[in-house]
């Protein structure tokens, strides 16, 4: 029986209850959300959204050379939509007396050196296309942008935070635990009654039971819905169930008044970067949360709550002693253990210097494997954006639509030659809805501002990067 077509906003609503706690719960694509014919399914409106990812310390130049042969192989299952490019310059972003931890940092994104230590010199290229796309704001009940991610460096705000206004002012307030970047995607439900622990009072109600009425009827009898969406919108909830309980590290079920949750096992604020001298963290600690962050920020993606932000994965000039067994696709690629193999203490004990002991005519193993490593991370977050539950009414994935991009501070990481570790900064983009040569690596060799403004120009934004003056130099090459 075909059954009409239903307003995937309109479904949003109906499930995006505002309580006192501010719940909103999105949802994924449907069958009954998408067009019937092909020819109009290709031309199905697929909403434009922007995300930055960041990781830090970067990958000096000559090791991207070697492209999926080297550390960059975890990026290899998804390289057909991906576009890497080699050869970008940020040397604009110098600020004389200080590096790239700090000054390449706030230019990954807006091609600009910093304002200071709390501001970047302009807008970042996520906010730029926010404003250009829904310049009256966007739709009610969305997150209007996300920051998030997993660090410990912190001193100055360039060094985490990759998301930035016109003015340079931050664009939102940084989520580092899981529980709130939940609670920020999600919302939370206020406790009642006189209880004065308000953590316990919160655990006896999910979220979810906000919309219990709806979800009774979208997979009931009288619903709108065919059989194949009933068990989509039933496996959805469960999911956010899951990741709300994963966030809150509860044991057994919700409704159960479980004890009061664990905080994150990680260190945060002040106490997670100790006068700059770098803190223990094993490889599992590492992961386990990233993941977890990286799912919930790729899920509020897929239910629609929020299109514009950034994540990142460690800081620029991260200081952690990192321990562990690393394995990647079957095989033990290396044993961390930074602070045993510099045979030194504190801050020099940290992975932080093998980019400044970093020699091309060097087999950098170290470096290398914490690379890798990133890749690997930044990998597993593109992959939660290109799997069935992240399909588009287009048919394709959300990694396909969106202009993803992906960059870190330096091209070196030795700070004795400012040309050199503000030179071939690594970047990466997404295809943005086809806009980009993606399945490719391009020599770009140009201004990260030039590369950004073609960017912007191939996602539709009149607004540009950098002095209003200075002449523009399209790089074609990186178009479709």
């Amino acid at each position: 029986m075909n059954r009409p077509r239903i307003s995937r906003r309109t479904m949003l609503k109906s499930t995006g209850i505002k309580t006192a706690g501010a719940v909103t719960i999105g949802l994924p694509l449907l069958e009954e959300m998408t067009l019937a014919t092909a020819s109009a399914a290709e031309q199905a409106e697929v909403p434009v959204r922007a995300f930055n990812v960041f990781f830090g310390l970067g990958i000096p130049a000559p090791l991207q050379q070697e492209g999926y042969d080297g550390v960059l192989e975890p990026l290899k299952p998804l390289r057909d939509k991906l576009l890497i490019m080699r050869g970008v310059d940020q040397l604009r972003a110098d600020e004389k007396g200080i590096n790239a931890h700090y000054d390449g940092a706030t230019a990954a994104f807006t091609a600009q050196p910093p304002d200071g230590e709390a501001k970047a010199g302009g807008a970042s290229i996520d906010q730029v296309i926010r404003r250009d796309h829904y310049p009256d704001g966007m739709p009610a009940g969305m997150v209007p942008t996300l920051v998030a991610g997993t660090f410990f460096r912190r001193s100055r705000i360039g060094r985490y935070v990759h998301s930035f206004n016109a003015d340079g002012t931050v664009a939102a307030t940084m989520q580092e635990k899981p529980r709130d970047l939940f609670e920020r995607v999600f919302g939370t439900v206020e406790a009642f009654g006189d209880d004065p622990d308000q953590r316990r009072a919160r655990l006896r109600r999910s979220v979810l039971d906000t919309v219990v009425d709806q979800y009774k009827f979208y997979t009931g009898a009288n619903s709108p819905l065919g059989k194949t969406s009933k068990a989509r919108v039933a496996e959805h909830l469960d999911r956010i169930r899951e990741f709300e309980q994963r966030a809150y590290a509860m044991k057994g079920k919700i409704e159960g008044a479980p004890a009061l949750p664990e905080r994150s096992t990680l260190l945060h604020g002040g106490s997670a970067d100790p006068g700059g001298e770098g803190i223990d963290i094993t490889l599992d600690e590492l992961s386990s949360e990233w993941r977890l962050m990286a799912d919930l920020y790729a899920l509020a993606i897929q239910t629609d709550r929020t299109r514009f932000g950034a994540l990142t994965f460690l800081a620029a000039g991260e200081r952690i002693r990192l321990t562990g067994d690393y394995h990647y696709d079957g095989r033990k690629v290396f044993q961390f253990d930074d602070e045993g193999q510099h045979k030194k203490s504190g801050s020099a004990g940290c992975s932080h210097e093998w980019w400044h002991q970093f020699n091309e005519k060097k087999a950098n193993e170290a470096l290398r494997a914490h690379a890798h490593l990133k890749m690997r991370e930044v990998a597993y977050f593109l992959s939660r954006l290109d799997t069935e539950e992240s399909r588009d009414a287009n048919g394709k994935t959300i990694l396909e639509n969106s202009l993803i991009t992906i960059s870190t501070e330096s091209g070196d990481g030795r700070h004795n030659d400012v040309k050199r570790e503000l030179s071939g900064v690594f970047h990466a983009i997404s295809g943005g809805g086809g806009r980009f040569k993606t399945g490719q690596i391009v020599d770009v060799g140009a201004e990260g501002v030039d590369v950004y403004n073609t960017m912007l120009t191939a996602m539709g934004c009149n607004q540009r990067m950098g002095p209003e003056k200075r002449e523009s130099n399209p790089v074609d090459a990186i178009r479709a």
